[in-house]
């Protein structure tokens, strides 16, 4: 089972996708499933369902929460968490309530990185991403996946895409059947992180679109 594990829709302040346009993608690129994971919020779950019911792909719910040290992606959750600048490890503690999984998106990358110490946090995450499909650079991912082999943890990949057409490019793959026995590959480390990098078109599009400068529709 192939899902791309960090989209975001226009439901993101810095995304411009609809959960349909994100969905439709997903397909036209062979995956199974999405996980929806905007940025303190979980506004775009409810078209996202009703989508993927219809068009018969699996739809993980999430969300992607900035914390005082960085952003912290939960998956498989049931509710919003409202985490924003919160302490990390209580944000996390909040995933495991809800039965979720708590993984590190891009760790290494940048302004983006996690700003503490991982080894802080290996007694309670479950992962983290070692493949951005929108960040441009590969040696952060590099060194996220050797922090992955090295402490044991899940190793996931997600577009992180902010429009429709950068999904699909990277995905996680685990060689199972339902949505419940995907969770149970990430928890048990059975997961593989596919796919390259997208244009860099698609880092700089949503900004664009979302600041004006470009009108109309996309031709990316």
């Amino acid at each position: 089972m192939k899902i791309d594990l960090h989209c975001h829709t226009y439901y993101s302040h810095d995304a411009v996708s609809s959960p349909e346009q994100i969905i439709r993608q997903a397909l036209k690129k062979g995956l199974d499933g999405v996980a929806i994971t905007d940025h303190e919020t979980t506004a775009g779950w409810e078209e996202a369902l009703n989508v993927g019911s219809e068009l018969g792909i699996k739809i993980v719910l999430g969300e992607e929460i900035k914390t005082n040290k960085g952003d912290v992606l939960a998956l498989f959750i049931k509710e919003r968490i409202d985490g924003k600048n919160k302490d990390a490890r209580w944000v996390i503690n909040e995933i495991k309530k809800q039965g979720g999984i708590a993984i590190i998106p891009h760790p290494c990358h940048g302004t983006e990185r996690f700003k503490d110490d991982l080894k802080k946090y290996l007694d309670i995450i479950d992962g983290i991403e070692v493949f951005n499909g929108r960040l441009p650079f590969s040696l952060p991912d590099k060194m996220a996946l050797d922090f992955a082999k090295k402490n044991n943890l899940a190793m996931t990949a997600g577009s992180d895409a902010h429009y429709y057409r950068g999904v699909g490019k990277v995905y996680t793959e685990c060689r199972v059947e339902t949505l419940e026995e995907f969770k149970n590959a990430l928890i048990n480390k059975k997961s593989y992180p596919e796919g390259k990098k997208s244009s860099f078109a698609y880092l700089v599009f949503p900004t664009l679109k979302r600041i004006k400068l470009i009108k109309g529709k996309p031709t990316l």
